[in-house]
């Protein structure tokens, strides 16, 4: 099977430190990332560190799913590196970037998943833009 990398680009009007602590904030964090528009957030850990572990479980349908993974670098507020797994769906572990650039009066993340495989490829993209839109309409 070939990896593929996904990215995505997303314009916010607040600043880069606003951006990335949204993302290490459970309570900010719990509102967007891999939350689904019928599904429950009922549990988010992250241990904001170089090596913490992370874990979102979303209740879908009645079923809970699992988003786990570990941190692998922080540099704030310019970038947030972390494995990125659905061990549910799939075994395979692989990596997202965040990069956050001052932009104006707000600023820009594009953010870089790496070894996504083929079938997951449109899918991914399209769930990383929604959760990125609604990182967005959290935080502004």
């Amino acid at each position: 099977m070939t990896a593929h990398t996904v990215t995505v680009t997303r314009r916010f009007s607040v600043s880069p430190e606003r951006v990335f602590d949204a993302f290490l904030d459970p309570a900010i964090a719990g509102r967007f990332m891999f939350a689904t528009p019928t599904g429950e957030m009922v549990r988010i850990d992250i241990e904001p560190r170089v090596g913490g572990a992370y874990s979102f479980v979303d209740r879908r349908e009645g079923e809970d799913v699992e988003h786990v993974g570990q941190i692998l670098e922080l540099d704030r507020p310019r970038r947030l590196v972390f494995q990125f797994a659905v061990p549910k769906y799939d075994p395979a572990i692989t990596v997202v970037a965040l990069d956050i650039v001052a932009e104006g009066s707000g600023s820009r993340l594009t953010l870089t998943h790496e070894g996504v495989l083929d079938e997951y490829r449109e899918q991914t993209g399209r769930g990383w833009t929604t959760i990125l839109e609604a990182a967005a309409a959290s935080l502004e």
